[in-house]
């Protein structure tokens, strides 16, 4: 499809493993002699209260029924948020890109789950909505993730590594004109369920962290664990984490400081093994004074920390650039990344005529 308008206004949703709230993103994006440009506009993270948080935690975990009944409450609830943020800040998008909310992912067994129903979007929003970008690429036998790589290609070219500090750690670069990114390791997922354990939502700034005091023998442990040593593209999930990481730290029993300590360092040592060049740095941990203080310690290769404004939303950004994509017919997940047997233009429509 060749569109002759190459200016588009799109707003990206983004909610992470962490469940800190919903990102929204008001981007524009414009094709400029085969350089796209861009801005976000306007952006906010709305927070889910308590019992929102704990029903998206439910549903990995409650029957058929209200699994599909979940699906379109959140979807309504995505779309009411947009819909006030449209209203709030007078603005008309050409359309919405969601991510939608992770529940499930099993790429092994050829699925990966993503809930927020479209439909209930664009009903309550009155716009066409674009999304579902996981699940074409595993079932080309891909892993489905991680998808912000095209984004670094086409936006963030000017950083040779680019590294988000999310619910999990990834990293994506160029390799013999091949875009090549992976999961390094958890990050905000392990951290704040750490914290969460003595009712804090996080350790801001990694100030715990900062006063615990490594293990070297769960640190040997964490950075034993096979998916480290595996060379096959490769993604993490929560199933992972509490498969792997949450054992080690029940056998151990240390103190919350002591944890939060050894697992940044583990972090550290992770991210600091996958980057060989000056690196961009984004996601909720950029905030994380402690963790990148260790990073920094391990890498001799420069660290970019963006404006709050790239750091918490360059995922709704590049999410509501998929959108743009897929609507261009574009790729916009690319095998090199996912290990799938070819490029796709990934992403499923709900067209809303006005």
């Amino acid at each position: 499809m060749n569109h002759n308008n190459k200016t588009y206004k799109v707003i990206g949703l983004m909610s992470g493993t962490s469940l800190d709230g919903l990102d929204i993103a008001y981007c524009e994006f414009e094709l400029r002699n085969g350089t796209w440009i861009w801005e976000i506009r306007e952006a906010q993270t709305i927070e889910y209260d308590s019992t929102t948080r704990q029903r998206i935690i439910d549903c990995e975990i409650c029957d058929a029924q209200t699994f599909a009944y979940n699906n379109v409450w959140l979807g309504h609830l995505f779309g009411k948020m947009t819909a006030d943020f449209i209203k709030r800040h007078s603005i008309e998008p050409d359309f919405i890109s969601s991510h939608g909310q992770t529940i499930f992912h099993q790429p092994y067994r050829l699925f990966t789950s993503q809930i927020a129903d479209l439909n209930a979007i664009s009903a309550e929003t009155k716009c066409s909505v674009i999304g579902n970008f996981r699940s074409l690429d595993v079932a080309l036998g891909g892993q489905g993730a991680p998808l912000v790589p095209i984004g670094d290609r086409l936006l963030f070219s000017q950083y040779p590594y680019c590294v988000n500090l999310g619910g999990f750690a990834n990293v994506s670069f160029e390799q013999n004109g091949k875009r090549i990114a992976y999961d390094v390791c958890p990050v905000n997922l392990v951290l704040n369920s750490l914290a969460q354990s003595i009712d804090l939502k996080y350790d801001n700034q990694g100030t715990m962290a900062s006063e615990g005091s490594v293990n070297q023998s769960l640190l040997d442990n964490l950075n034993a664990l096979p998916f480290y040593n595996d060379a096959k593209a490769k993604s993490l999930g929560k199933e992972w984490v509490i498969e792997n990481i949450f054992p080690l730290f029940d056998k151990y029993k240390l103190s919350i400081k002591d944890t939060l300590s050894t697992f940044c360092e583990h972090i550290a040592m992770q991210i600091s093994a996958n980057i060989k060049s000056h690196t961009l740095i984004t996601g909720g941990g950029a905030y994380n004074t402690y963790l990148l203080s260790r990073i920094k310690a391990l890498t001799p290769y420069q660290i970019t920390i963006p404006n709050r404004t790239i750091i918490d939303y360059k995922e709704a950004l590049i999410f509501a650039f998929l959108g743009v994509l897929r609507y261009e017919e574009q790729i916009n997940v690319l095998s090199s990344v996912t290990g799938a047997c070819r490029d796709s233009c990934s992403g499923e429509i709900v067209c809303f005529l006005k």
